[in-house]
């Protein structure tokens, strides 16, 4: 749903931005550097194996404020992997992320008494871990992080006399720090916001962290969510290396990236820094979730595809839009609602006359009974209202956000809205029991949460307006009709840095909650604005999850580190241009880095309106989102799938496949919640020393080796497609192939046409679809095998993960899952293929059998006459096992790009055709070993 800043443009914004600053005092300058930073007073080991040490300030100043004097210095290698620096004012306990929101290990307690002499300074300069070395400069102080294999620097605070950076700065509200970088090196992350120029950070754009109701149309603005973590790909002589940097801290912030150096500009908080020393992407983001929380577990129906809409004016336009996807064979696994089911907008209420229960009751019968799911919206703001029976319950439990001693006054959708405080306790049980009370009224299937940045339509502080009706019923429902006035009297509401707030310095309370209102324990609302929607994400996880006690879905617009614990994120209100079909490939891949793969756009836009032409090329690229939705603006024509021709025939060709690949995608759930391993990856995940692909963004992988080459412009029937060095399979025709050294190959798209290829070594599981994920799920097995495109040796690899999708918890061990590795060998003119399976029994119970098996890449045939499966030969006839090849046709890279064409491989000692052999008619049970072996003979 959208909202009044999401409806503005920036240049709107700075028409108010002009008017604000009358209150807010102005936008201040930035100094170039700020003070002469800390020395080193002392230093002493830790008896956990840390090091402490306490700086004290060189010169003080009272740019943005008085420096603090004193600081704590906390260094440990928390792990082979993870060393944390922390560093915080070493007499007065600051502002920190809840350590019960995101569980980590406390700092040493703050001394009462510090020595000021040198004389306990520790004679090393360094702290060796297995993997990292933290070593420091005393004075100025300064650190640097680097790399115990190859001593290259990841870290470096020291502005070294560099004019591009000055020496660390800690004061109340205003805290700076800086490291050094290698121009050649790759930066990705850093959300969350719209990037134009790609997924690689682009030296000397603006990346602004603070959690802002601001549209995702919006380029190089803070938006929805907060992620303050990059990684970092450098190329050291063909070697690759990834490493990450976390800055644990929820206070607004600039980060200033010039290419040579990056450095952060923070409003409140401490230095809390987390380092990961990968040296893989992939490792990277496996000691990233390990730390802030592995992925969810999804249910397996949340990766079929889903329909939403703003506007579903009653109950019969959802059962029509639910009728017309089934008449039109395509796939759909779950229907939403906005708040039009909603009575009045208010959370936990039914539209009596719109959506009347009884009828309600019985349209989710029929799709339950058919395995649909049904999902509904529910925004933070509880309307205030004394015959409202959530309202009444959160007064009496004192749930709300305060303001002057009263609950915090603000409006959304259902007018004057107070904000539950998701850090008080209490909270999060009244909300359980909200939660609990609405799935017995509505028995839904997952729960969305939006609005959550905290979207305010007014600004300040707001009282209910006399004599007049707040909204009014007419016109938009987004402006403000409260009385407010600026607040400007705290040093929360105006902070003497001013952060590039909406991407115009708007002040940090502008449509917003009050910064100088107060949480649970006096915590400010300044500091904990970013962890809104987090905290609401973890409240919403543990009542959903103690209804029936199943699996929860949920969807969260705002999000912070460790987000993807508790829920899948889309990518917030896109509109229906090429340009933010570009776009959404970027912001899906940079949600993968940070820890939640669940995340797709929405498909055709949400703001009006996308052409025919766009919404086909739109679910050709949403169809291998890892979340997969249509969803729109209350005033767009409407753009289901099935409301043109041509993209009924895009969404079945694109879908259809999806739906094939869902015992894939399910897999890859099951690894993204095991090591944090993202569904959607970037190219250079799987080709870390391809420094051609660092900046690809307009082609993805899913897994490590199924890749997505979309058509992202007008009037293209063609897409230049980078193809890393060797095989590739088209998963739609696999007699299509390419062999690549490297370079980019012209593929033909037509309008119905997506390309997606397979990556040799590759074991695919697949299915064979359907029209919802429960019957999808039921049918017959097939694998394919890639081996190298004619190669005499080769191996191949794959997985595949079955359980019980309702079961809360993913996992072995529980008698309700399976796991199976795969394996492919081809040698000495012999194919082997084997299994190997994990507690093989709820397979077995289910049934699950693999019916055919393709190679891909052989250089020659295979028959029957050698065939041998489970050690036993199969005889010629003697079973229902047919065996057909056919020859694989490749296309070639033509410089010019004027043409193409497919020809015979030819491997320079005669023409060796390179073949697809597809064994069918087998019968082996998925939850049993099996192992299978034939003999090719030569093409002549």
């Amino acid at each position: 749903m959208f909202s009044p800043a999401s409806l503005l443009s920036l240049s709107s914004l700075y028409v108010l931005l002009v008017l604000l600053s009358c209150f807010y005092g102005g936008v201040s300058s930035v100094p170039t550097k700020v003070g002469k930073g800390y020395r080193l007073i002392s230093a002493e080991e830790t008896s956990d194996g840390g090091f402490l040490g306490h700086l004290q300030v060189k010169q003080k100043n009272n740019i943005y404020g008085p420096d603090i004097p004193l600081l704590q210095l906390y260094v440990k290698h928390d792990t082979g992997d993870r060393l944390r620096v922390h560093i915080t004012d070493a007499e007065k306990q600051r502002w920190e992320v809840p350590y019960n929101l995101l569980p980590r290990e406390q700092p040493p307690a703050l001394k009462q008494t510090i020595g000021r002499s040198r004389k306990n300074l520790l004679t090393v300069s360094e702290l060796a871990g297995s993997e990292l070395i933290f070593s420091f400069t005393a004075d100025p102080f300064s650190f640097a992080v680097k790399r115990k294999s190859n001593g290259q620097t990841l870290f470096n605070s020291s502005s070294g006399g560099s004019d591009s950076f000055g020496e660390m700065v800690f004061k109340d509200q205003y805290l700076e720090i800086s490291t050094q970088l290698p121009k050649d090196a790759s930066l990705y992350g850093l959300g969350e916001n719209t990037q134009p120029h790609g997924i690689k950070l682009y030296p000397n754009d603006p990346y602004t962290l603070y959690t802002t109701d601001v549209s995702a149309i919006n380029l190089n603005t803070d938006l929805y969510g907060s992620h303050p973590v990059y990684m970092d790909l450098r190329n050291v002589g063909g070697e690759p290396f990834a490493h990450a940097v976390l800055l644990l801290n929820s206070n607004g912030m600039d980060v200033f990236y010039k290419g040579n150096s990056l450095t952060y500009k923070i409003i409140g908080g401490v230095f809390d820094f987390y380092f990961f020393s990968g040296p893989t992407p992939l490792d990277v983001v496996d000691q990233y979730t390990s730390f802030i929380g592995r992925p969810a577990p999804m249910p397996y129906w949340s990766l079929g595809f889903h329909q939403c809409r703003w506007g579903y004016h009653n109950l019969s336009v959802v059962e029509d839009v639910v009728e017309n996807y089934r008449k039109a064979q395509i796939p759909l696994d779950v229907i939403w609602n906005d708040d039009d089911h909603m009575d009045g907008h208010k959370d936990f209420t039914l539209n009596p006359v719109n959506y009347p229960r009884s009828k309600l009751l019985a349209f989710l019968d029929k799709i339950h009974n058919r395995g649909m799911k049904y999902i509904v919206i529910i925004d933070p703001g509880i309307g205030v209202n004394s015959s409202y029976g959530v309202y009444q319950r959160g007064i009496a439990n004192d749930v709300f956000i305060k303001y002057d001693g009263e609950p915090y006054l603000a409006q959304v959708w259902p007018g004057a809205v107070n904000f539950p405080d998701f850090l008080n306790p209490k909270t999060v049980a009244w909300w359980g029991d909200e939660i609990r009370r609405f799935h017995e009224l509505v028995p839904v299937d997952g729960l969305w949460i939006d609005m959550n940045e905290a979207s305010n339509f007014c600004s300040g502080k707001c009282t209910i307006p006399k004599g007049k009706q707040c909204p009014s019923g007419t016109g938009p429902g987004w402006i403000c009709c409260l009385d407010c006035k600026n607040i400007t009297k705290t040093r929360w509401d105006d902070p003497p840095y001013k952060i590039n707030a909406s991407g115009l310095q708007v002040p940090i309370g502008f449509k917003t909650i009050a910064t100088s209102a107060v949480h649970y324990n006096g915590v400010l609302e300044y500091d904990a604005h970013s962890l809104y929607g987090f905290s609401q994400a973890i409240a919403t996880h543990k009542a959903l999850q103690g209804l029936e006690g199943k699996r929860p879905f949920i969807l969260s617009r705002s999000t912070y580190v460790g987000s993807g614990k508790y829920a899948a994120h889309w990518t917030g209100d896109n509109k229906g241009t090429w340009e933010d079909l570009k776009y959404s490939i970027t912001t899906v891949l940079n949600f993968g880095i940070f820890g939640v793969p669940m995340v797709g756009a929405d498909i055709c836009g949400f703001y009006p309106a996308p052409t025919e032409e766009l919404c086909n090329r739109w679910i050709e690229v949403g169809a291998f989102y890892p979340f997969s939705r249509d969803h729109a603006n209350y005033y767009s024509p409407r753009q289901e799938l099935y409301q043109w021709k041509s993209v009924t025939k895009s969404a079945q060709n694109a879908l259809g496949m999806r739906y094939k690949l869902l015992p894939y995608l399910y897999t890859l759930n099951y690894l993204a919640h095991t090591s944090g391993a993202p569904i959607a990856r970037p190219l250079f995940f799987s080709f870390p020393a391809y420094k051609e692909c660092y900046g690809l963004s307009t082609q993805f992988l899913l897994g490590s080796s199924l890749m997505v080459s979309p058509v992202l412009e007008q009037g293209k029937t063609s897409v230049k497609a980078l193809f890393p060095p060797g095989s590739w399979y088209n998963l739609f025709d696999m007699t299509q192939t390419i062999v690549s050294k490297g370079q980019y190959f012209m593929l033909d798209a037509p309008l119905h046409v997506v390309n997606v290829h397979l990556y040799q070594n590759t074991i695919l599981p697949m299915q064979q679809g359907g029209m919802i994920s429960k019957e999808a799920r039921m049918t017959p097995f097939t694998l394919i095998v890639t081996f190298p495109a004619g190669a005499s040796e080769a191996e191949a690899k794959g997985n595949l993960y079955l359980d019980n999708d309702e079961l809360p918890e993913m996992k072995l061990g529980n008698g309700y899952s399976t796991y199976v590795d795969l394996y492919a060998t081809l040698k000495q003119g012999s194919v082997k293929i084997w299994s190997e399976v994990q507690e093989g029994k709820f397979a077995l119970d289910k049934g699950w059998k693999i019916e055919k098996i393709t190679v891909l890449g052989l250089s020659g045939s295979v028959d029957t006459s050698g065939l041998e499966i489970n050690g036993s030969p199969v005889a010629n006839g003697a079973s229902n096992i047919e065996l057909s090849s056919m020859k694989q046709m490749h296309l070639q890279d033509v410089s010019s790009m004027k043409q193409m064409h497919l020809q015979d491989v030819e491997d320079g000692v005669g023409k060796k055709k390179s073949l697809m052999v597809e064994l069918s008619g087998l019968n082996l049970y998925v939850g049993k070993n099996f192992d299978m072996s034939m003999k090719m003979g030569v093409q002549g």
